[in-house]
């Protein structure tokens, strides 16, 4: 396969919209470099941690958001089967074990293609994606990590709604 260079001009790098977003919300950021940018952001269960990172070759940003979640590892293979019923539920992103770390995150990218610029609303759409699948699943991996319950009894139990009033 051949691999074909473009070049493209942006008026500015694409991470600096991530910045402002930070910026107007008041959260706690790093960015350490052009490419990369770190956020914590608190949620119900957890505080999360996102990495933005630009991918030059692939004109992609990505978001990764992990939580403090270590998984030992006689739980290791529930705990992916868990990550795989979730997946197959998810429109967009997906979990990802991080094996390094042996740590759970959410993963997802926004395609750039052409010179593309993200827009504010993309960057919050990225984000609140990531918050809310952390959010919903974040108690389903607890049960599988500490409770011992099975992945599908602890995806069952987080995605119970109940209707109407008592």
């Amino acid at each position: 396969m051949t691999h074909v260079e473009f070049d493209y001009e942006r008026s500015e790098h694409p991470l600096d919209v991530v910045e402002r977003l930070a910026n107007i919300n008041d959260w706690t950021f790093d960015r350490a470099e052009d490419d990369e940018m770190s956020i914590s952001v608190a949620g119900v269960w957890a505080e999360y941690h996102i990495a933005f990172t630009w991918i030059e070759d692939v004109e992609a940003v990505h978001v990764a958001c992990a939580f403090d979640l270590k998984v030992p590892e006689r739980r290791k293979a529930e705990l992916l089967q868990l990550v795989a019923l979730i997946n197959e539920q998810l429109w967009v992103g997906h979990f990802d074990l991080w094996s390094a770390q042996d740590v759970v995150m959410f993963r997802h990218a926004l395609l750039l293609s052409g010179g593309a610029e993200p827009t504010r609303s993309q960057c919050e759409s990225m984000l609140r994606t990531a918050l809310e699948a952390c959010e919903r699943h974040y108690q389903a991996f607890q049960f599988v990590l500490w409770a011992g319950k099975s992945a599908r009894e602890a995806l069952e139990s987080v995605l119970f709604e109940t209707e109407g009033e008592a």
